[in-house]
């Protein structure tokens, strides 16, 4: 399940969402379009998600994905369960409020950036871990990428 949803969220939804609005609309440009709705799906409903996940289950983030057996760790899973999800709501506000894309594109951006370099530099990663990383490092290239496109 964890595959699917991240494959839905990081790639699926953003390209479906995409392509339906290029068609409706026709003229607006690709990287507003991409801004839009990778910061929307990937910032806003995929920390969204885990945000509620990590505050209302968080063994499954420390246990099943992290491999951390202790309970001693759920309060911090939890805290960033508050995180994500203040994170979340940010990036699928962006749809009301547009001028908020950058913000959330830039925070959802360092956020996955470091999360990814944190996952790449546990020697003993399980294979939920490694999606973790790849997709979270993926996800900041392209935010952050966004970021530095708006400023030229």
């Amino acid at each position: 399940m964890y595959y699917a949803i991240v494959f839905l969220l990081m790639l699926a939804l953003p390209a479906v969402s995409i392509a339906i609005e290029a068609f409706m609309s026709g003229a607006m440009p690709l990287v507003v379009l991409l801004a839009k709705w990778f910061v929307f799906w990937a910032v806003g409903m995929r920390l969204f998600l885990a945000g509620v996940r990590q505050i209302a289950q968080p063994k499954y983030t420390a246990q099943v994905i992290l491999g951390l057996k202790s309970d001693e760790v759920l309060l911090v899973v939890r805290e960033l369960g508050f995180a994500n999800l203040s994170m979340g709501l940010l990036g699928l506000a962006t749809l009301a409020v547009p001028g908020w894309q950058l913000a959330a594109a830039l925070a959802g951006g360092i956020f996955y950036g470091l999360a990814g370099i944190n996952h790449a530099l546990q020697p003993h990663r399980n294979r939920l871990e490694n999606v973790a990383m790849v997709s979270d490092l993926l996800a900041s290239a392209v935010l952050l990428g966004l970021c530095i496109l708006a400023l030229v």
